[in-house]
């Protein structure tokens, strides 16, 4: 599999200007993001039913509690926009919006457990997606509300995805797949959610999975298809779903950097516009300032 390549994306300005673009690829987008969409296993409660002796009426009895629903999607949508009031630029907004729908997903279905590869997995594709934003501190802001809304810690993601980080770079194609008979923190890890993905425990693959496990192979120089498919074999994950996800995220970056260049030549063509209105009014300010210091000093 060939190395997934850093992408900078064009800082873009402008915001006005932005709201106002229809940007076609922006729709070539969201349909690729389509890709990224997740199926979630329904909630069902169980529920009894008894005919009364007294009556033909039947009685409900619901097995669930209130505890046990979780939000709704709108609900979700409803928390990160009361945490993040700031009117977001529509390339991104797109994608956010689109994100949150499907983690949600993911993050209520029933065998969902947090674990630091998936938490590395989402801080990847998220910081890969907003490179460029227009302010640094108002992308970590989204992060946090992005979280927050889902009912988890940003804080443990960030510190979760640098100590994996730091690990891997210290990793060579050999000792990444060696896990298993090594002890440390991140080892400990490692062995956890292969365990837990082998059936003794609650693991839900996603594609968040995927791309956390090819950014420690990234960081290690590992990115070679023997050794993913080893690291996969290790941990009990379906090599041909994380290779078919990996994919859909190089996909997704390049349609998102298609779009943002799209979108800085509109910004920059408006704005030499702009500039090239001013040119004539700037000429006549100066004339008849010129014109009122001429007939002033022959007064």
């Amino acid at each position: 599999m060939a190395s997934l390549t850093s992408v900078a994306f064009t800082s873009i300005g402008q915001t006005s200007c932005q709201r106002k673009v229809n940007v076609s690829s922006t729709r070539s987008l969201v349909s690729n993001f389509e890709g990224f969409r997740f199926r979630t296993s329904l909630f069902c409660h169980c529920v009894r039913f008894r005919a009364s002796s007294s009556s033909s009426r039947m009685i409900i009895q619901c097995m669930s509690t209130a505890t046990d629903v979780p939000p709704t999607v709108a609900e979700t949508k409803m928390n990160f926009l009361k945490l993040y009031k700031r009117p977001i630029p529509s390339i991104y907004n797109t994608v956010l919006q689109e994100l949150i729908v499907q983690q949600h997903l993911m993050r209520y279905k029933r065998t969902y457990q947090y674990d630091p590869v998936f938490a590395l997995g989402f801080v990847t594709v998220y910081d890969r997606l907003m490179e460029g934003y227009p302010s640094d501190e108002d992308r970590e802001a989204i992060f946090q509300a992005y979280i927050t809304a889902l009912k988890e810690d940003p804080e443990q993601y960030r510190i979760d995805a640098q100590k994996l980080e730091e690990w891997a770079r210290g990793q060579t194609a050999s000792s990444l797949v060696e896990f298993p008979s090594k002890e440390g923190e991140v080892e400990g890890i490692l062995n956890d959610i292969a365990e837990r993905a082998s059936g003794k425990g609650n693991f839900s693959y996603s594609r968040f999975f995927a791309v956390g496990l090819f950014r420690l192979l990234e960081l290690a120089n590992a990115t070679e298809p023997t050794v993913l498919e080893k690291l996969c074999a290790v941990l009990n994950v379906n090599k041909r779903s994380v290779d078919r996800d990996l994919d859909v995220y190089r996909n997704l970056l390049s349609k998102l950097l298609q779009a943002k260049e799209l979108l800085k030549e509109y910004v920059d063509r408006e704005k030499k516009k702009r500039e090239e209105r001013t040119e004539p009014q700037k000429a006549n300010e100066a004339i008849k300032k010129c014109l009122g210091e001429y007939l002033y000093s022959h007064q």
